[in-house]
């Protein structure tokens, strides 16, 4: 199999909402997942799409209370292709169904390079013959607002005729996700249906309560055979243009189905239907409109691809695909956040959380002019954050856990439990750090583009409401001498409270609070930094005195990080909880990544147990550097060595279920960092963690984005070491046996394409020809200067 391809052979009922989720075409502004276009949704089969940013708020009754929540809508769909055949003087046969057939030949292949799913299959169609089937499609890349899907009938041995149903399809649901069933679903109304000319059909419809409009059209035609009938046939909820073809053997007979798609928060259009009816109405044909397509995406891949050899490399590349299908050069044109799942599926309602990230790092060393974009979309939200800081009587802003299109907070007030049944109340709203994750992402954009605008003006709005709020968060213990930050919730969402306590929320979370110590110094020393007149405008801005930076100055030096038997704590109590029978456990279940939810079915708490879901205190490790973390110790007045990191990791790493798919991707890189043996595994894990499904049906919901350009970032920092700070690339490479060759471009600052490769303890940087400035490249034992069209070749010291 080519390291460009992933086939898929037969038809597999069971596995069809994973290889549609797999399989999802997209732009950045909208993706559809890859099921079979006959298709409907069901057990088996879930079409899906979705427009980024386009979200809709439904209340529903859940144990009794109602509940609003707001999701990613699934927006009409735009596939629907069917067939029929039939023989000279005979009736039609029955529609054709993937599932109601047995197939001679049946296959799927995505390709990466082209950005295409192409569907091949024969099957000896009764009274007739055997038919053969090409069906291919695009979202595509360089028109945001169109897609494509050609289908090649041939007849092998017959005659006859072919029905083909060609549908915009307005009667959908977000039913992608089992567990919210019970929850209302129904997100579009007045739907409308229509045609134009003879070969378009439209369908219109608006959101019901964000009253977004949205209109699809589709045009279709057909080449090697003569339609002998044509019928437009709108209707209620389904716009269709139904053909009868003749058929002749060896004859290939091609339907091209070309759709475009507006709503109402598109830039510069007044009316989303007719713009989509121009669009495809007017749209080039097959052929031209892959050729634009191929283009764009061979300029992707030339801003963005990475070298690994072996499946490593093979997966490395689908994640690296599904990272530009959500997030494109499209994005920056957009108000969108990152989507935990992408443009997948339903899962967490396309919410926003803290997968940025995890995602950021990479972006901004690829195409950083959609890292703005992402942090404008929380900077467009910082009044809403700040106005939630107010309300739960506290100054600064306060983002949301879980955020959509206005960044109020999402995150629900219950979840289910699907092993118990049960609806539980839903304390995640707690985690804070989101903000610190904010700051962090606008610091790491900044130092790696040289944006200082940004940093000076929105950048710095950001990290000082989120540092003010971290103050106003911090209450001093005169007992420890101290700052203690209590009632939030860590990356490890199994502890949400202390055993027995009637009121949710921990104390002195040790990633929350170092995490706003690491805030608060920034904050500090941006103001201080930055010129007397942007100092002035922008504490005017803020309403800030600078009288105040004294105090943050203080917290972020005396913040508590809690420790027990000699490692750094979770949480403060952390080590007084019972310790966990893991082997027991593990004996009684196939699979105990969820022990939350395996220890509420049998009556019990995970609040109780030394037990985490993922990676909390090892974060720090992934967001800091060795040094740059011993240095933030030392500044709070602890001493953070080797040793003691070292015991802290062996400490969690005995004590974690990996009940997310970040946690993998954590534990490999701090591994590597320590130069573990067993870094591999986890790394592996992350790298198999949607292929494999190993959250048991998670990834039919839709992708992990975060640990998909996490993997991505794992290559391009987490194995050199790289960072981008003090006007230089610093690397510190890391022996991993199991990925000792690799390399990937980057840009940085203004030279596009800078090469790294690492190969047999040898590192070449490549810098393209320009008239941009030499790059300084500091390693741990030298520093070298690359100038402009020079080669660097740096032999690196063994371990």
């Amino acid at each position: 199999m080519s390291e460009w391809t992933w086939r898929y052979e037969g038809h597999d009922p069971a596995g069809e909402r994973l290889r549609e989720s797999l399989c999802t075409l997209g732009n950045g502004y909208f993706a559809t997942r890859g099921a079979v276009p006959e298709s409907r949704a069901g057990l088996v089969h879930y079409p899906g799409t979705y427009v980024a940013g386009c979200y809709n708020r439904l209340e529903s009754t859940v144990a009794g209370h109602p509940v609003v929540n707001e999701d990613l809508v699934n927006l009409p769909n735009w596939l629907p292709l069917r067939f029929r055949l039939r023989s000279a003087g005979s009736p039609a046969g029955r529609w054709f169904t993937a599932d109601s057939h047995t197939f001679l030949q049946y296959r799927h292949t995505l390709d990466l390079r082209r950005a295409t799913l192409i569907r091949t299959f024969r099957y000896q169609a009764e009274p007739v013959g055997v038919l053969s089937v090409e069906q291919i499609r695009m979202v595509h890349m360089a028109d945001p607002h169109l897609a494509v899907l050609r289908t090649v009938f041939t007849a092998e041995d017959w005659s006859g005729e072919i029905e083909v149903e060609s549908a915009i399809d307005g009667d959908v649901t977000n039913a992608n996700v089992h567990r919210y069933r019970s929850l209302n679903r129904s997100h579009l109304a007045h739907v409308q249906t229509g045609v134009e000319e003879s070969e378009t059909v439209w369908l219109r419809c608006r959101t019901n309560s964000s009253d977004v409009g949205v209109a699809m059209a589709a045009r279709t035609v057909v080449h090697g055979g003569e339609p002998t009938s044509s019928r437009l046939h709108p209707a209620r909820h389904r716009a269709v243009r139904r053909l009868v073809i003749p058929i002749a053997p060896g004859v290939p007979v091609v339907v091209d189905k070309t759709v475009a798609l507006h709503t109402s928060r598109d830039p510069a259009i007044s009316d989303p239907l007719g713009a989509a009816v121009e669009r495809a109405s007017t749209a080039a044909d097959f052929h031209a409109l892959m050729e634009s397509h191929v283009t764009a995406w061979a300029q992707l891949w030339r801003h963005a691809d990475v070298q690994v050899p072996g499946q490593a490399g093979r997966v490395l590349r689908l994640h690296l695909f599904h990272v530009l299908q959500t997030l494109s050069p499209h994005t920056a044109d957009l108000d969108v956040g990152v989507p935990a799942r992408g443009l997948h599926g339903e899962a967490y309602r396309g919410h926003v959380f803290w997968d940025e990230l995890f995602v950021l790092p990479y972006l901004n060393l690829h195409f950083p002019d959609v890292s703005r974009a992402l942090l404008n979309y929380r900077y467009r939200r910082l009044p809403q954050a700040c106005r939630a800081a107010r309300e739960a009587g506290r100054a600064g802003a306060m983002y949301p856990w879980q955020s959509g299109s206005d960044g109020r907070e999402e995150t629900q007030r219950l979840h289910l439990n699907p092993r118990s049944g049960r609806w539980l109340p839903d304390h995640t709203r707690l985690q804070h750090h989101v903000g610190s994750a904010i700051a962090y992402n606008v610091w790491r954009y900044c130092e790696a583009t040289g944006d200082t605008e940004f940093l000076h003006t929105r950048g710095a709005e950001m990290v000082l409401q989120i540092a003010r709020f971290w103050v106003e968060a911090a209450a001093f213990d005169p007992e420890s001498g101290r700052y203690r930050i209590r009632g939030v919730v860590g990356p490890d969402e199994y502890h949400d409270s202390y055993p027995g306590a009637h009121r949710p929320g921990l104390d002195d979370n040790a990633y929350t609070n170092v995490t706003a110590a690491w805030v608060l110094g920034r904050a500090v020393d941006l103001v201080r930094r930055l010129p007397a007149w942007r100092r002035r405008e922008l504490l005017e801005r803020v309403e800030l005195d600078i009288g105040e930076l004294p105090r943050w100055e203080e917290v972020s030096r005396k913040l508590m990080v809690p420790y027990h038997q000699g490692v750094i704590s979770q949480f403060d109590g952390y080590g007084d909880l019972e310790e966990l029978d893991w082997e027991a456990y593990r004996e009684r279940y196939d699979d105990i990544r969820r022990l939350d939810r395996i220890l509420e079915a049998e009556g019990d708490t995970v609040n109780r147990y030394q037990a985490s879901k993922q990676a909390d205190v090892l974060m720090l490790g992934y967001l800091f550097s060795p040094a740059e973390l011993r240095q933030l110790f030392h500044r709070l007045g602890y001493e953070l060595d080797d040793e003691l990191w070292r015991r802290t990791v062996d400490y969690y790493l005995r004590r974690t279920s990996h009940g997310s798919t970040l946690s993998g991707l954590v534990h490999g890189w701090v591994l590597a960092r320590v130069r573990r043996a067993d870094a591999w595994k986890y790394c592996r894990e992350a790298l198999e963690a949607d292929i494999a499904d190993i959250q048991g049906g998670t990834t039919g919901e839709g992708v992990h984005l975060g640990a998909m350009a996490g993997t991505l970032d794992l290559v391009q920092r987490g194995l050199t070491g790289l960072e981008t700070r003090e006007e230089a690339l610093w690397l510190d490479p890391v022996p991993l046996p199991a990925l000792s060759e690799y390399g990937f471009s980057l840009r940085y600052r203004g030279h596009w394409g800078v090469g790294v490769r690492l190969r047999r303890e040898q590192l070449r940087i490549v810098v393209p020809d320009s008239e941009e400035s030499p790059i300084r490249v500091v390693l741990t034992d030298r520093a070298v200067t690359v100038a402009p069209g020079e080669t660097c070749t740096l032999v690196l010291p063994t371990a």
